[in-house]
Formats: structure tokens, sequence, C-alpha cells
């Protein structure tokens, strides 16, 4: 297995369609000023986070169950600016949509601006031919109110290849999460 460099992201993206939409470089700068960075980088892409939140509220006292998840446990956010409570999480998703061939993993890792401020990204891998929108975990580990911007860089994929197809893809047994389009919550 290869970790893959910056030129077969950029390749995998305008043949095959594996991030849409693609940033060939790294975006820095937007009209508002500066930005945390996204799009390719040497060996991995900085995906965004779209403008839809769903932000945890213990409000009703629910027991988080992930084979009955209580969706009102939730509350719905959208805006450019996502307060994460203290010692909270919110869900949100990537901007960007993959489709990861049938010989890759992916990893994704969060970026060391959010991790120096005690903001934790979790993301499960991306598996073989597995597609959709990514469904982000942001867990605020710090006692303040913690912000989450949205349309800017939040956390990095690595792509590794391997020298042989799988055996069974993600698709191949009909994951429960293949397809997903907006934050999806935990399915049972």
């Amino acid at each position: 297995m290869s970790i893959k460099s910056d030129r077969w992201i950029r390749r995998m993206a305008a043949e095959h369609g594996m991030i849409e939409p693609f940033e060939p470089g790294q975006v820095r700068e937007n009209s508002g000023g500066k930005i945390v960075s996204y799009g390719t980088s040497s060996y991995g892409y900085d995906v965004r986070c779209s403008d839809e939140f769903k932000i945890f509220t213990n409000i009703n006292s629910a027991i988080v169950d992930p084979k009955s998840f209580d969706q009102t446990s939730f509350v719905d956010l959208q805006s450019d600016v996502c307060v994460i409570p203290p010692n909270s999480f919110a869900l949100a998703r990537t901007v960007e949509f993959f489709r990861i061939p049938r010989t890759v993993l992916t990893i994704c890792l969060g970026k060391s601006t959010y991790a120096r401020c005690g903001i934790i990204v979790n993301v499960t891998p991306l598996e073989p031919e597995w597609e959709g929108h990514v469904t982000l975990e942001f867990s605020n580990t710090t006692p303040l109110p913690a912000k989450i911007y949205a349309n800017e860089g939040v956390a990095q994929m690595l792509f590794l290849e391997s020298d042989e197809p799988c055996e069974t893809s993600y698709r191949d047994r009909d994951g429960k999460y293949q397809g997903q389009t907006g934050v999806t919550l935990p399915k049972a």
C-alpha cells in the first residue's frame, strides 16, 4: 500500500470524478481575507465543511444510543459559522462529494489549526467504492464555546492505494452509508 501524491489526486479527480467540486491547488484566501486552507496538498486533500450543522444538545435528556439514535438530540443550523458548546460536539458534512476507487482506502485527519484550539475532527475511513458527502464530527474538548467555519478547510484526506483490488468493496456489500448526501445520523 502506498500513500498517493498531489499529482495522483489531481489525475483521479479529473479522470474519475473522485472529488467534486475539486480544487487543484491550496486556497488560503477568499474575498473576505485569510481562511483555513483547503484543496490539494502534497499528499492529501484538505476538505471543506458545508454550512449544514447538527449541534448536540441534551435538552431532552436523551441517552446516546447508536442503535436507536434520538434525532431530537440535535439542533439543526444552516450558517457560515457554527458555535459548538463547551465539552460538546456537532455534526456537519463536506462540501466535496467523494467517489473512492476500488483499490483505495481514504483516511481523514483533522487540520492542525483546529486541533490547536482543542477541536477534534473524527471521520471513519472511506472504504473502497464508497461514495457520498462525508459526515464530519467536531468535538469541542474545551470548557469554552468553539467556532467552526463553513466553506473553509477542516480536515485532510489521505489516499492509500493497494497493489490489488479488495475482494469485497463497500458498494459490493451495500453499505448503509453509501451515497449519503446530507449530514447523516447513525443508522442501526
